[in-house]
């Protein structure tokens, strides 16, 4: 079994308010005997993923965050380190093995299926490098999509959409297919879709990974004027420098675990 030999208070990245514990006042109701955790807008508590392949090899070893509305975090390390695999976990996009997330008080091992996609819809908004875009759909149809799903009224969804695109600077671009778009306009319409619910957490794996220097830096101001502009939290996977001048926490990770947590001043 392949499993750095470090415990949880030691793997444990402190990210805004703190490194939560296995136990403690954690998982205690909130003064309205609900799920409300205090400040925090995402946590994790001893998050383990592991995959099994003649040996158990840990993508994600007991890893504690506690990050607060409004930080921009960047998520940084060798290839194969875990980076993604925890993204998808604080995402709901996979289960851990054991440990918990909980978003906004809600734990993610008390929701099933329906109930995390649920959530996912409401409060996370999610952009990949690859672009993910429906190919028959506009733009302004791609960006729409997320809120059609959420059963909001045709008007509101489309001056939602139009909205958001005039915010990324599409809205003459609104009427084109991903096949009429440059790579850099298609990843501002990801960008756009990803927010149009209004999510509280923004999770990007690798967003500027198949953009040129000129986009790249475009997104990096997109990302940065959103996070300060609407108080949105931003956990960012990236190799790309781009970020680290809007990263309040920059995480390094390491065979799964969070090697050290880099607190930056922002430019």
């Amino acid at each position: 079994m392949r499993k750095r030999g470090r415990t949880a208070d030691e793997v444990g990245a402190r990210v805004g308010a703190g490194t939560a514990g296995a136990g403690g006042d954690l998982f205690a109701p909130g003064p309205n005997g609900d799920d409300a955790y205090g400040e925090p807008i995402l946590r994790t508590v001893r998050l383990n993923k592991a995959f099994f392949m003649g040996e158990t090899i840990y993508a994600v070893n007991d890893v504690n965050l506690a990050i607060e509305g409004g930080e921009f975090v960047l998520i940084t390390g060798p290839s194969g380190s875990g980076k993604s695999t925890l993204l998808s976990l604080l995402g709901g996009l996979d289960r851990p093995i054991s440990g918990e997330v909980i978003l906004d008080g809600r734990r993610y091992s008390r929701l099933n299926e329906n109930g995390l996609a649920a959530l996912r819809r409401q409060k996370v908004g999610f952009v990949f490098q690859f672009f993910n875009l429906i190919p028959h759909l506009t733009a302004r149809g791609n960006v729409m999509l997320p809120m059609r799903f959420a059963g909001r009224s045709a008007r509101e969804v489309g001056e939602r959409a139009d909205e958001l695109l005039a915010l990324v600077g599409l809205t003459d671009r609104a009427g084109h297919r991903p096949s009429q778009l440059s790579g850099g306009e298609q990843q501002r319409v990801a960008i756009a879709r990803a927010l149009v619910n209004k999510p509280a957490v923004v999770l990007a794996d690798e967003p500027t990974g198949n953009l040129d220097s000129k986009t790249r830096e475009g997104i990096g101001e997109i990302f940065g004027r959103l996070n300060r502009e609407t108080g949105q939290t931003f956990i960012v996977v990236s190799h790309d420098e781009t970020f680290n001048g809007l990263a309040d926490h920059v995480l390094h990770m390491v065979d799964g675990w969070i090697e050290r947590n880099e607190v930056r001043s922002r430019h």
